[in-house]
C-alpha cells in the first residue's frame, strides 16, 4: 500500500496524478471523516485503509472513526442488510430501539467535527441525527445492492437518508425509485494496485502460499474469494464444482473469513462445510483455528488459480471481481449488482445467472485456454482504465468541490 500520491505515475501515468493534485489544490484546508461499522473484513475497510494516506498526501485532513455496538445492534445492522438486499428478515422493536441507542451512543463518543462527513452503508445512518450544527456536509455512502429492498425497512432507513446532502452509489440502478437527498452521486469503488492484495507477485511468492496451505498445483484451479455469507452463494459455487468435476478434474478453494460486524458468518461457513463434506479436491481457506488470511495470501491464491468464480446472489460491487480481472484471470460471475459494471459479458469474463451456466462457462473456459487468455488480458485493461484507487480519489474530489460552502 503506498501512502504518495505520486507511486501510482508508474501505473496510469503523469496526467491522472496532475488532475488529483489540482484538484485537491482548491480543497486545501478542509478536513475530512470517514466512519464506518468495522476496521477490518469487507471492502470498505480496505478501501479507507488505502484511501484516508492518499488523502492525507494530496493535503486534506482526513480521518476514520468506527463506530461500537452491541451483539443485538450487529444482529440487527445484519438483518437491515439483508433486508436493503430484498431478504426477508424479521426485525423487532427491540432491534429498531436498539440501532437508534448505539447510533445515540456513538454521537456523543465520536468527534464528528469536519467540513465533509461521509457515512458509510446503513450501520452509522442515523449519526446524522446527531450532526452538530455548522456549514459541514455529510455524505452517505451505499456499497450494497438495495435495488429492491424490503419496503418496511427502507421506509425506516430513508427517514435518516433524506437527511444527507448527498447519497453516493456504486451503480445507478440502486438509486431508482427511492426517497434520497437532493444530490446523488455514481462513484464505483476501486482496488489499489500498489497494496499486497492486489500487487503483482513472483511465482516463488505465489508457490509458497499454495504449499503452505497443502494446495496441489496438480490440476486446474477454480476460486471463490469471498466472506462466508449466504449472499456469495458459496454452497451454490460447490454444487458448480460438482458439475464440472464429471468432465474436467479440478480443484475447487473457497478462500474466505468473516467480518467484524456479521454474525451469520459461522452459520454459513457450518453450512459449507457441510456441503463440501470430505471431498479433497475442495479446499477451504484458512483452515482453522487460523481466523483470516492475509492480502499477500489471498493474492496469490488468485494469481496462482486458472478461473475466479463470484457467484453472489446479490453484490453491491464486488472488489474481489475487480482484483481478479487486474489479475488477468478470467471470472466466471453472477450477473447482478456492480459486477455487471466490471464483467462484459464475452469480453472481459462471463456473465451468468444459474448453477448449470456457471458449470457451464467454466467447462468451456477449461476447454478453450486462449479464450481464457483474452478475457484476462481485457479484463486487466478495464480495471486499468475505470476502477483503479486513483481514479475513486477524483471522483470524490469533484464531488468534495461540488459541496464544499465556499
Amino acid at each position: 500500500m503506498a501512502e504518495k500520491i505520486a507511486d501510482y505515475e508508474k501505473i496510469v501515468g503523469p496526467e491522472p496524478i496532475e488532475e488529483l493534485r489540482g484538484l485537491a489544490k482548491r480543497l486545501q484546508g478542509i478536513s475530512l471523516l470517514h466512519i464506518n461499522s468495522t476496521m477490518t473484513g469487507g471492502g470498505v475497510a480496505e478501501m479507507l485503509h488505502s484511501l484516508l494516506p492518499l488523502f492525507n498526501d494530496l493535503g486534506i485532513k482526513t480521518r476514520w472513526e468506527v463506530i461500537e455496538g452491541t451483539p443485538l445492534f450487529f444482529r440487527t445492522t445484519k438483518s437491515i442488510h439483508n433486508a436493503l438486499q430484498g431478504g426477508e428478515v424479521e426485525i423487532t422493536e427491540e432491534m429498531w430501539e436498539e440501532y437508534r441507542r448505539i447510533n445515540r451512543l456513538n454521537a456523543q463518543q465520536l468527534d464528528l467535527n469536519a467540513d465533509i462527513v461521509v457515512i458509510h452503508d446503513p450501520q452509522p445512518a442515523a449519526l446524522i441525527d446527531h450532526r452538530p450544527r455548522g456549514r459541514n456536509r455529510w455524505i452517505w455512502r451505499c456499497h450494497i445492492d438495495p435495488s429492491r429492498p424490503d419496503d418496511g425497512v427502507w421506509h425506516f432507513l430513508e427517514n435518516f437518508i433524506k437527511g444527507y446532502d448527498v447519497a453516493v452509489f456504486s451503480t445507478p440502478e440502486f438509486m431508482i425509485g427511492k426517497a434520497l437527498p437532493p444530490l446523488l452521486a455514481l462513484i464505483p469503488p476501486s482496488i489499489d494496485p500498489l497494496s499486497d492484495k492486489n500487487r503483482e507477485l513472483s511465482a516463488g511468492e505465489i508457490g509458497q502460499v499454495y504449499e503452505r496451505y497443502g494446495v496441489p498445483r496438480d490440476k486446474p484451479i477454480l476460486l471463490q474469494v469471498s466472506r462466508f455469507d449466504r449472499f456469495k452463494d458459496p454452497v451454490g459455487v460447490i454444487r458448480a464444482y460438482r458439475l464440472v468435476k464429471r468432465e474436467n478434474d479440478c480443484r475447487l478453494i473457497l478462500a474466505g473469513g468473516t467480518a467484524d460486524d456479521d454474525p451469520e458468518g459461522s452459520l454459513t461457513l457450518t453450512q459449507v462445510r457441510e456441503e463440501a463434506a470430505d471431498d479433497p479436491d475442495i479446499h477451504l481457506l484458512p483452515p482453522p483455528p487460523q481466523e483470516t488470511l492475509s492480502d499477500l495470501e489471498i493474492n496469490a491464491l488468485q494469481q496462482g488459480a486458472d478461473i475466479i468464480i463470484q457467484k453472489s446472489l446479490k453484490e453491491g460491487f464486488a472488489l474481489v471481481v475487480t482484483e481478479a480481472l487486474w489479475n488477468g484471470k478470467p471470472v466466471v460471475a453472477t450477473a447482478v449488482g456492480g459486477i455487471k459494471l466490471q464483467v462484459i459479458d464475452g469480453e472481459t469474463g462471463f456473465l451468468v445467472n444459474s448453477i448449470e451456466e456457471t458449470a457451464a462457462r467454466i467447462k468451456y473456459l477449461l476447454d478453450n485456454p486462449d479464450v481464457a487468455r483474452r478475457l484476462g488480458e481485457m479484463g486487466k485493461e478495464r480495471v486499468r482504465r475505470n476502477f483503479l484507487i486513483t481514479r475513486h480519489l477524483r471522483d470524490y474530489l469533484r464531488l468534495f468541490s461540488i459541496i464544499t460552502p465556499r
